[in-house]
């Protein structure tokens, strides 16, 4: 539906999809790829951040924030690195692109880097995508979340309606709130989900050591 150009560090990556060849493994992106010849010129790939960060109406940050178990907290210093990219590559701009966070970040971590960075653009849209199925899980998504301070609600409105402009669902959820709130229910959805393996995995040792048949007769 719109024009896209995925920013990457890695050159391979880049190389890979402006083959039209995905950079990862998930099925349907490897589908859409081989049935969508056409959408080339429409998606494209680079690895120059502000050539790509200049034209852009939304800038979707999504760096890795692995979590540092020797500070306890996520290392969010690559998030930080396109923000000052983006900040660079629109400082001549009238009118700056929406940024759009969908990295795991701390709760409190948008409030605090728009403080920092002095960046007022900055909304957060939490992801729920499985390994090997993003594209099904953005076609299909459960919800919709958007967080966004009192500034940015026309923003966080328009991004939304993106998300449900690719999506095949319908109806789709969509929930607005405030960042911090967004946040946090990134991290909620994040640890029902471990604690739902855990406890499937102490079912199954429990079993094992029980001597369970757990086959259906």
């Amino acid at each position: 539906h719109n024009d896209v150009t995925a920013v990457d560090i890695m050159p391979e990556k880049v190389e890979k999809l402006n083959r039209w060849i995905s950079p990862i493994q998930d099925e349907y992106i490897e589908r859409y790829l081989s049935e969508h010849e056409e959408r080339r010129l429409s998606l494209t790939a680079t690895t120059d951040a502000l050539a790509a960060y200049a034209a852009a109406d939304y800038v979707i940050v999504a760096a890795p924030t692995n979590y540092d178990p020797k500070t306890n907290f996520f290392d969010c210093g690559a998030v930080e690195t396109v923000l000052a990219l983006i900040r660079e590559a629109a400082a001549e701009r009238d009118t700056k692109p929406t940024v759009v966070i969908k990295s795991t970040v701390p709760v409190g971590y948008t409030a605090h880097v728009r403080e920092k960075t002095g960046m007022d653009n900055i909304i957060f849209s939490p992801e729920f995508l499985r390994e090997s199925k993003a594209l099904y899980d953005n076609l299909y998504p459960s919800r919709i979340i958007v967080g966004s301070d009192a500034g940015n609600r026309a923003a966080a409105g328009q991004f939304a309606a993106l998300l449900r402009q690719g999506a095949i669902k319908d109806p789709v959820p969509v929930l607005f709130m405030e960042t911090t709130e967004a946040e946090a229910a990134k991290l909620f959805a994040n640890t029902y989900l471990a604690l739902r393996v855990s406890y499937f995995n102490e079912l199954d040792t429990y079993a094992e050591v029980k001597g369970l048949k757990t086959a259906p007769i």
